[in-house]
């Protein structure tokens, strides 16, 4: 099973943009996946086309099963 943790955030101009981490640590918390997105916002180093992070929205783990079936 391949876990990614996605940190979703919301650009000045309203649309979102997701940062995959592959492999996190399975003890992640709410409170530093917070930090880290804040830390993020705060550098003001991803800005595309310059429209940069304002917001974070969310963070979530996704988790995606592999089965073979030959």
């Amino acid at each position: 099973m391949e876990k990614v943790l996605q940190l979703v955030f919301k650009k000045a101009d309203g649309s979102k943009k997701v940062f995959s981490v592959t492999d996190p640590r399975d003890d992640v918390t709410a409170d530093e996946a917070k930090t880290a997105m804040e830390t993020v916002i705060a550098a003001d180093i991803f800005a595309a086309d310059g429209i940069g992070l304002t917001e974070a929205v969310e963070a979530r783990v996704r988790t995606t099963e592999v089965n073979v079936l030959a």
